[in-house]
């Protein structure tokens, strides 16, 4: 049993503001509970009603005298809280609140929200809102909506080509329902679609959670702006992870106002939803930011199994169309491979002379009717070197289809492999309804098509990591401000970080004593808290060969650096030894409002923001997730003998970046920004380098910045 079970499948349902009027909300709430075959008890209140289309209407919740599994709640924002407040009283489960008018305004209609909040953690009673659209749990018929997306059409059966079922959860109950739509056109079943509304108690990590223990739910689809119940979705969404339930997800309000304004270069290319995507990642959650996609990658994850590998194969009744899906999956990255010479040779007896074997699979109308399709599907299930089956042919016709049901169908309920149907035509209800009765989907997008294959590939390949734990850190002053490098490194150190020696030099005079110790050749830098990047500056200098050099550069950098910050408070002078060469990369954290903080791995050096090829995970990762971070990244190839250079040391890079990631955990209370950068990597078993540092101490205490989301 789980705590939303009552909520889900209530046994009565009491609608608070029931209305006679089948056009205003209330009244279009009670009638599609009623047509979509609710199998419990319905109670209408209403002091102003006797009855309600021939059910007895109450005065109030406590008049009902039963047990309410759930109330609906739809009156006039004012006179919310006092109804909640009867339904506690009387025991009342759960509530859905449709009305409007609350945080969403601000001021006292925001004060009243926080009141519902108090009473759900007061009382206990579960309450979904304000400002919802309900919910609708198609198994059951529960349709707690105003949606008309769940208005029965007597006419209109239900479309259904797949027997696993989606569970939508959105933030916006519009977004939500209009998913629902849209699946149902497709004929992917569905088990519950749910608004959150302004998520005053129920957020969208419980529903999720919901979602992931639900048997009837094969596949989650959410659609969210932003997390309010952090905790509980993070814990949703590793059992998602563990159960292996595919989690497709789109997030909104990514432009935000900009990018972050920041001291790091980490921070500044956080864009808004830098800590969405990677939570979204470490869980394995399939990101699509396209409504059509994401239905698309429902319904193929809904009527095929997973591939087990990226080699496609294109069966197609038109030769251009099958073109074009081939460099539609090929620009997707998967492997679109000529066929064997044996499979050839047998595909060749099914098809026309002008037909091509090869890959795609030209079968020509011709073999539609002489069988050579149905034919050439089962050799290609069979065939090993195979991943993916699509077949591409045209649906529009009102009449037949292009395959034959006694046929097609065991094969579809036995598949091993994805078999996936494209129309390139606009697909005929005649036909959808056919290819439903087979267990097939009729595809009609090729974009959306070929990411849902590319989507479904990477699921499969989706590893979870185990969880890397926060360990102890020893007790240390509080960070206040950005500190400079040679602060930061000393930092670094104290943790048990590796880091060249190095002097930091306050006068000119003790100068040649720390070239003595460091020895030639050297780099020297200016250290300030007030000037973080200091190249900008000109306050950088390297391979420095002899003392003269070396007093020179002193007075230089000294003086540049006044130039371009005549208030900067200087430090000194930092001196140390010139490292040997490496890969440049950068590793840093983030401490995100919503999540907390975040690791970064990527290319760097000065062109680090020119390129931002950079990954984030949230913190800390453990060595395994960090070489995983590093696999994902474009410049990958770099670290791995690009183009006849040294293997690069990956392991001790990996570690450093869990090494990083644990201290930005450790440290979440005070640290807002962490950035080495570069770390030079050597070749394997020489390690990495820390060539520069940087750490920012957080400027507000923990909960006093507000979620921008």
């Amino acid at each position: 049993m789980h705590p939303l079970d009552s909520f889900f499948s209530p046994s009565s349902v009491a609608v608070i503001g029931a209305s006679r009027d089948p056009l205003k909300i209330p009244g279009l709430l009670l009638a599609f509970l009623r047509k979509n075959g609710f199998a419990g008890q319905i109670f209408p209140v209403n002091p102003s009603y006797g009855d309600i289309d021939g059910l007895k209407c109450y005065p109030s919740v406590s008049s009902i005298g039963q047990p309410i599994d759930l109330a609906i709640v739809i009156i006039p924002a004012k006179v919310v809280l006092p109804a909640l407040k009867e339904c506690a009283e009387v025991g009342v489960k759960n509530a859905i609140i449709i009305s409007s008018g609350f945080a969403e305004e601000g001021g006292d209609s925001a004060n009243m929200q926080a009141e519902i909040a108090a009473l759900a953690k007061r009382t206990g009673m579960r309450i979904s809102g304000p400002n919802a659209e309900g919910f609708y749990n198609e198994p059951k018929r529960v349709a707690a909506t105003f949606s008309p997306t769940v208005d029965v059409k007597p006419d209109a059966p239900r479309l259904l080509a797949t027997s696993r079922r989606v569970g939508i959860v959105a933030q916006s109950g519009g977004i939500g329902f209009a998913i629902y739509n849209r699946a149902k056109a497709m004929g992917v079943a569905v088990s519950y679609v749910v608004s959150t509304g302004n998520e005053s108690d129920l957020g969208a990590g419980e529903f999720l959670d919901y979602m992931v223990q639900d048997k009837t739910t094969d596949v989650i689809l959410l659609f969210i702006e932003g997390i309010r119940d952090r905790d509980k979705f993070l814990a949703a969404a590793q059992r998602a992870a563990e159960a292996g339930k595919p989690v497709i997800v789109s997030k909104v309000g990514r432009s935000g106002a900009g990018e972050r304004a920041a001291a790091s270069h980490t921070a500044s290319m956080a864009g808004w939803s830098a800590a969405y995507d990677a939570v979204f990642a470490k869980y394995g959650f399939i990101v699509s930011n396209d409504l059509d996609e994401a239905v698309t990658i429902a319904a193929a994850l809904t009527s095929a199994p997973p591939p087990k590998g990226d080699r496609v194969a294109v069966v197609t009744v038109s030769g251009g169309a099958g073109a074009w899906m081939a460099d539609t999956l090929a620009a997707e990255g998967l492997n679109v491979p000529e066929l064997s010479a044996p499979i050839q040779a047998e595909i060749r007896k099914l098809i026309p002379s002008y037909g091509s074997p090869r890959n795609p699979v030209d079968i020509t109308a011709q073999a539609v009717h002489s069988g050579g399709l149905q034919k050439t599907i089962e050799l290609l299930e069979k065939a090993d070197e195979i991943d993916v089956i699509v077949v591409v042919s045209s649906f529009s016709s009102e009449t037949r289809i292009s395959v034959k049901q006694p046929e097609i169908k065991p094969l579809i309920d036995a598949q091993k492999k994805p078999i996936l149907f494209y129309t390139y035509t606009l697909p005929s209800q005649f036909a959808r309804a056919a290819l439903a009765e087979s267990g097939i989907v009729a595809f009609p997008g090729l974009a959306p098509f070929g990411r849902a294959i590319r989507r479904m590939v990477d699921r499969a390949r989706f590893k979870l990591t185990a969880p890397a734990v926060v360990s102890a850190a020893a007790p240390s002053e509080k960070i206040v401000g950005n500190l400079s490098e040679h602060e930061s490194k000393e930092l670094l150190r104290t943790a048990g970080f590796t880091l060249p020696e190095e002097i930091l030099v306050t006068q000119k005079a003790n100068l040649d004593a720390a070239v003595a110790k460091v020895g030639f050749p050297l780099v020297m830098k200016i250290q300030s808290r007030d000037i973080p990047h200091k190249s900008e500056a000109g306050g950088v200098r390297v391979n420095i060969a002899n003392a003269d050099e070396a007093s020179a550069a002193y007075t230089q950098l000294v003086e540049s650096a006044r130039r371009f910050s005549p208030s900067a408070n200087i430090q000194g002078v930092l001196v140390g030894p010139l490292a040997k060469k490496g890969v440049e990369m950068i590793v840093g954290t983030i401490n995100d409002p919503t999540f907390g903080p975040m690791v970064m791995a990527g290319l760097g050096g000065v062109t680090t923001e020119l390129f931002k090829d950079v990954v984030y995970r949230p913190a800390p990762v453990s060595a395994e997730e960090a070489s995983m971070i590093l696999d994902d990244l474009k410049a990958a190839p770099l670290l791995d003998s690009f183009r006849g250079s040294a293997k690069s040391d990956r392991t001790a890079l990996a570690k450093l970046i869990a090494q990083v990631s644990q201290l930005a955990a450790q440290r979440a209370d005070d640290v807002s920004e962490i950035e080495v950068n570069p770390v030079l990597v050597h070749p394997v078993g020489e390690g990495v380098t820390i060539v520069d540092a940087l750490v920012v101490g957080r400027d507000k205490p923990v909960g006093a910045t507000q979620d921008r989301y």
